[in-house]
């Protein structure tokens, strides 16, 4: 159940395992919860059958079958919705295993039905009716729902929380999962959800440990205190194990004795000699780097993991808690891992980092994806507080009525239309609307907002670009994908093949009669569209380096303006890559240039990659440093061409020219200079936007992305760097002479 005329949360995948395969093996319940590698589906139904295949951030999950019939409020659809039905009194009376064995029999023939069933529901989760629509949420979701008390009572239904659980399910079924890492908005109820989770998996394990981290080692303590133990002391009877030490603990819940699951079989037993300890404890740690170092973990909540301030540091602390959670190559455990961003020299870049290195669509040949974790956004239009229907759904624009609130008030604003009053009413102070952004973003370009008063370039125009980048469908304006020579045979025909895997992103391909177009000029190759345009690079030599942290190769395409079939002043190439060789990197910038037929400018302090063009026969290709005229070149620079980054006149020329293309290419032209007022700028490439957005002049070798893109638009403007010829200033006055008669006469 989700909005058509927003961001989607989901998709439901139709027919992505075909159908007849779905009914056969649901005939005979032999679906296995887990990662089905045959189908590339992560199953997380515990019945053995499956019924629709959703997608949530590039993860596709078979949920379970919707059953016959679904719990229902009301016969009215519009009064179906979620609600939380009370523990029967008599059971409440009850508080502990033991009480419950000392009861007649009659009173547990009548209950043990319900325990069983709350058990049942706890394993393989819940259906209910919602506004006529059958949902399903999980086990640990619903544990959430019916038994977590949290700060206002229980909590609501929120149908943005449900694809969470949903997708935290399956990150728990994976087995190639080390779990979640969730990019979120403030106060979604991320640090009750993970404390809700360490109680429910650490209620169920034996010889286990349960751990918690957050920010600062006070921040991780109070989640145990305020979150944890009082969840832990409010769950009833049938799902609480017994205590080993205080029912109100600061330091850890120790479960020596565990809560029996009742059955018809069991219900009568009172022997507590047949009870064995579960073993299982919950703790906290102080915020470190080689927190939990040596610890075996079955489950690990890290909250506010964008917000560790140096010397600690959020990924080198998962490098060490990364190893608690496995044995040799078996995934034993997982981490529920979610913040909201801090800027980015505060804690937020490493959590990008982790963040983009945990893309499901991007996996190493394990199966993994870098950092082990899976990613999850969950846009703040579908979690703002105080925007939230009766059935859990986000009102997004101001309705025409007013809508009646999950806390019993009416909605009368939309959460967008707020949202961007918001916006509106902060753009005058930089620092204040990114913060606003960091804490409540629609787009993941939002959540990694950074603080404005360290850019060289204009940030207003550079995040109004990426604003626009982030409301527009990506696959319909730039394709990824790989360049091949046709064949196999090198120096032939240059192909582009769409390729998810591949390491370009482009928005524009030539068409057919400019593509591969070289020209042969005395037996020499030139590149046939310098008109067009020009790329820049910014190489690297050495194919490996200790600990795997060097520099990208980075390459950029941009148009010149031109009569040609091709956009005019505008990127359409961006590469930003570390192949496994340098090699790999040099074949793959070589044949960009041949398919596109135009120069390239590389900065030439590593001239490996110069020296592959020259070698091949491609020497014309590199263009020369466009400040100095030839016959001042040095004997190195007229032999391969390129340019130096360690002038300073060039480091200056390159931010210059960066900083003009952005004043008249990116972003709304408020005044009309270049375009229409309303007209947005043209740049598909959001990391290169990004990486902008944080230059620093002095501390250029981070930023591989503005080094390349600088050189595209120096090269394609290369005759605004050509020198004047000066004339000298030494005069020198030759004498002249009058011949007339037989005598010279000086003339005066």
């Amino acid at each position: 159940m989700q909005k058509d005329d927003q961001n989607k949360l989901y998709y439901v995948v139709n027919d992505y395992i075909p159908k007849i395969v779905i009914s056969n093996k649901n005939r005979v319940k032999s679906w296995v919860y887990g990662y089905n590698e045959q189908y590339d589906v992560v199953i997380i139904s515990k019945t053995g059958e499956i019924g629709e295949v959703i997608n949530i951030s590039g993860l596709y999950i078979a949920l379970p079958p919707t059953p016959k019939d679904c719990y229902k409020t009301s016969s009215v659809k519009t009064e179906q919705h979620w609600q939380r039905e009370p523990m029967p009194k008599q059971l409440s009376r009850i508080q502990s295993i033991f009480q419950w064995n000392e009861m007649p029999a009659d009173f547990k023939n009548r209950w043990v039905d319900y325990i069983e069933q709350e058990f049942d529901y706890r394993e393989k989760g819940y259906w209910f009716m919602n506004n006529g629509v059958p949902t399903y949420i999980t086990g640990s979701h619903y544990m959430y729902l019916q038994w977590s008390s949290i700060d206002v009572g229980y909590p609501d239904f929120r149908e943005a929380n449900r694809i969470y659980w949903i997708f935290w399910e399956a990150c728990k079924a994976d087995n190639r999962s080390f779990g979640m890492i969730y990019l979120k908005i403030r106060r979604s109820g991320f640090s009750f959800m993970s404390s809700s989770e360490c109680v429910n998996i650490g209620t169920l394990a034996r010889d286990a440990r349960v751990g918690i981290l957050s920010k600062t080692g006070a921040d991780a303590k109070k989640m145990f205190t305020d979150k944890v133990v009082p969840i832990n002391s409010r769950l009833p009877f049938f799902f609480k194990p017994i205590m080993d030490g205080m029912d109100k603990p600061k330091t850890e819940l120790s479960f020596r004795v565990p809560a029996s699951k009742i059955t018809k079989k069991n219900m009568f037993d009172t022997d507590a000699d047949v009870i064995e300890g579960l073993d299982t404890s919950i703790d906290w740690k102080n915020t470190e780097e080689n927190s939990y170092d040596g610890e075996k973990l079955l489950f690990l909540a890290h909250d506010e993991s964008a917000k560790w301030l140096k010397p600690n540091n959020i990924k080198n602390n998962w490098r060490v808690t990364k190893t608690c959670l496995r044995l040799g190559s078996k995934i034993i455990g997982k981490c529920m891992m979610g913040s909201t961003s801090n800027a980015l020299s505060k804690g937020g870049q490493n959590y990008k980092d982790m963040y983009e290195d945990s893309n499901v669509a991007v996996r190493n040949a394990n199966g993994q994806t870098k950092s082990g974790l899976y990613r999850l956004f969950i846009p703040m239009e579908w979690n703002m507080e105080g925007f939230i229907d009766l059935y859990g759904m986000p009102v997004f624009n101001k309705p025409e009525e007013p809508i009646k609130g999950v806390d019993g008030a009416m909605i009368k604003n939309g959460a967008v239309d707020y949202w961007s009053a918001e916006v509106d009413s902060l753009k005058s102070d930089a620092d204040a609307l990114n913060e606003f952004y960091r804490q409540f973003p629609r787009t993941e370009s939002h959540a990694f907002r950074d603080e404005s008063k360290q850019s060289l370039f204009n940030l207003t125009k550079i995040y109004q670009q990426i604003d626009f980048n982030d409301s527009l469908i990506k696959e319909h304006y730039t394709t990824r994908g790989s360049f091949h020579w046709q064949d196999g045979m090198k120096d032939t025909k240059v192909i582009f093949t769409p390729d998810t895997r591949g390491r370009f992103n482009v928005s524009w391909t030539p068409a057919k009669h400019l593509q591969n177009n070289v020209q042969m000029r005395n037996g020499v190759m030139h590149p046939g569209n310098e008109h067009i345009g020009s790329f820049g690079c910014d190489p690297y030599d050495i194919s490996a380096v200790v600990g795997g942290r060097g520099s990208n190769g980075s390459l950029h395409g941009l148009t010149k303006f031109n009569m040609d079939d091709a956009p005019s002043n505008e990127f359409f190439l961006e590469y930003i890559a570390r192949p496994q060789t340098a090699e790999i990197f040099f074949e793959e910038v070589l044949m960009a240039c041949v398919f596109y037929g135009m120069p390239i400018l590389i900065e030439n302090n590593k001239p490996r990659l110069l020296y592959h063009f020259k070698n091949r026969g491609y020497r014309q290709y590199c263009l020369n440093r466009p400040d100095k005229q030839y016959n001042k070149l040095s004997k190195t620079e007229r032999e391969l061409g390129g340019i130096p980054n360690s002038s300073e006149d060039v480091k200056q020329s390159h931010a210059s020219a960066i900083e003009s293309y952005i004043e008249k290419h990116i972003g709304f032209d408020t005044a009309g200079n270049y375009r229409d007022s309303d007209e947005i700028g043209t740049m598909p490439f959001t990391k290169t936007l990004e990486d902008w957005a944080k230059f620093d002049i002095n501390d250029r070798t981070k930023f591989d992305a503005s080094i390349s893109s600088g050189l595209a638009i120096m090269a394609n403007q290369k005759h605004l760097y050509v020198p004047e010829k000066k004339e000298s200033k030494i005069i020198i006055n030759f004498a002249r002479y009058s011949n007339d008669g037989t005598n010279s006469q000086l003339i005066r």
